[in-house]
Formats: C-alpha cells, sequence, structure tokens
C-alpha cells in the first residue's frame, strides 16, 4: 500500500508540473515564437520524464511481481512440506494401529488355545 502511495504521489506531483509549466508559459510576456520553442523545450523534457517515471513504475512492478511469486513459492513449499509430515504421522498411527490389533488377536488366539486344551485330570 505504502508504494502505490507513493506512486501516486509521483504521478500527481509530475501531472502539477505540467499543467504548471504551461501555464506559466502561456502567460509569460514573450513574443509567440519564443512561446513556441520554450512549450516544445518543456515538451520534449517532459516526455523524457514520463519514459523514466514509466519505466520507473514498470521496473517496481516487476520487482513486486517477482517477489509475489517467490513468497507464493515458499508458501507452497511449506504447505507441501507440512502436508507430507502430517502423511508419515498418519502412517505412523495406521501402521501402530495395525500392530496393536494383530497384538491384540495373537493374545485372544493365546487365550482361546489355551481355553480349548484338554484339562488335566484333577487330583482328588
Amino acid at each position: 500500500m505504502n508504494n502505490s502511495r507513493g506512486f501516486e504521489f509521483l504521478a500527481g506531483l509530475l501531472l502539477g508540473g505540467i499543467v504548471g509549466a504551461a501555464i506559466a508559459l502561456l502567460l509569460a510576456p514573450q513574443s509567440g515564437e519564443e512561446t513556441r520553442d520554450q512549450i516544445r523545450e518543456r515538451g520534449i523534457e517532459l516526455r523524457a520524464r514520463g519514459e523514466e517515471f514509466s519505466n520507473e513504475a514498470v521496473q517496481r512492478a516487476k520487482v513486486m511481481a517477482d517477489e509475489g511469486q517467490k513468497r507464493a513459492t515458499e508458501m507452497q513449499e511449506r504447505s507441501r512440506l507440512a502436508l507430507e509430515e502430517q502423511k508419515a504421522r498418519l502412517q505412523e498411527a495406521i501402521d501402530a494401529g495395525k500392530q496393536a490389533a494383530a497384538q491384540r488377536r495373537s493374545d485372544m488366539m493365546g487365550a482361546f488355545d489355551a481355553s480349548k486344551a484338554p484339562k488335566a485330570p484333577s487330583e482328588g
């Protein structure tokens, strides 16, 4: 936001300079030929300034676009890494659940087999 306000200020400054120069030239006490020459010179000068201003604005826009692209890429990479970490945690939980279920099944089968085994005759 701060950059756009600076841009607006510079654009206003440039426009104000153009209007002020045109008014000063038109109201100055000199011949028409001298006035036309000055207007032509000022026009050339102002065009050069406008081109510089335009080129600078384009360069700033490119820099800002590059920075935005870089930030977006960094955010994508962080998101990808976070997703991979969550997938790894989920897989660990699934594996632990499978291992616990297999252990519980083994324990239950052992208990079942023990209960079906023939009992030793009781001494009595």
